[in-house]
């Protein structure tokens, strides 16, 4: 699929190669201000090498990206992140010497961190003050309020990946990517994670997100791409897969008779 007009992200004909493995291959879809968007596909599918390419820790070879119709492809990652693209991951590392607010303010790319402390200067407090209340108000949206004086480390997989999102969005990005925000969380957290995103979601904030968790994808995304050897197989409704014979192939190849609802949405 190409790019709808006035798409947030426009992933266009893009390619990626590693020694000659084609990875990536004319990859093109779109996502449209306000969708939330699952990015599917088997392992070695090149879902991670995509959200790479579009973060920018990794070049494309050829194609383009685009964020709000300017060209972000060949930025690297850190302009990627100001231009408006936030991104968790599968596995969350969080520092044992700081508290779950004190990572949440961190990661406040307005918060001047040391800088602020040493100079003290009157703008620089009210940076401060300002990532303080935002990273406050985050840990409470996401349910992380009653452990925001707690070691960042010491929380569990579920609650680490909720911080994740928070970090993401004390940046204020205009796309949130998420990294399998369910794999390996307890049920109730799990549904803590649902819960938030689409009030994330109906706030006004666009995402991507890789899962493996069918249900997770049916309860959240309104639509889904599927990747299979590097090439977009389906972009369709999550309820549309399991009658996509491309997507049944990708996922089971060889295997007979497969009980289907148990394996795609």
């Amino acid at each position: 699929m190409t790019a709808a007009p006035h798409a947030l992200l426009e992933v266009k004909a893009v390619a990626k190669a590693f020694s000659g493995n084609n990875v990536l291959q004319d990859v093109s879809f779109g996502v449209a201000p306000g969708e939330i968007v699952g990015l599917l596909g088997p392992n070695g599918s090149g879902k991670s090498t995509l959200l790479n390419t579009i973060n920018g820790f990794e070049t494309i070879d050829r194609g383009a990206i685009r964020l709000a119709g300017r060209r972000i492809d060949g930025l690297p990652a850190h302009r990627v992140a100001a231009a408006g693209i936030g991104r968790t991951f599968q596995l969350p590392s969080m520092p044992r010497k700081m508290s779950v607010l004190e990572v949440a303010v961190a990661a406040a790319t307005a918060h001047h961190g040391i800088w602020a402390t040493l100079v003290r200067s009157a703008a620089a407090c009210r940076t401060e003050q300002a990532a303080l209340h935002k990273a406050g108000q985050l840990l409470d949206q996401l349910l992380l309020s009653t452990v925001r004086d707690l070691p960042a480390a010491a929380l569990s997989g579920g609650q680490k990946k909720l911080l994740g999102i928070v970090c993401a969005l004390m940046a204020q990005p205009r796309l949130l990517i998420l990294d399998e925000p369910t794999a390996g969380v307890h049920p109730n957290l799990r549904r803590d994670i649902v819960v938030a995103l689409r009030a994330l979601n109906a706030q006004g904030m666009t995402m991507l997100i890789v899962e493996h968790d069918m249900q997770f994808i049916r309860e959240v995304c309104t639509r889904c791409v599927v990747l299979d050897r590097g090439r977009i197989v389906a972009d369709c409704r999550p309820d549309e897969l399991v009658r996509n014979e491309e997507v049944v192939r990708a996922y089971l190849g060889r295997i007979e008779e497969p009980e289907l609802e148990e394996v795609l949405p």
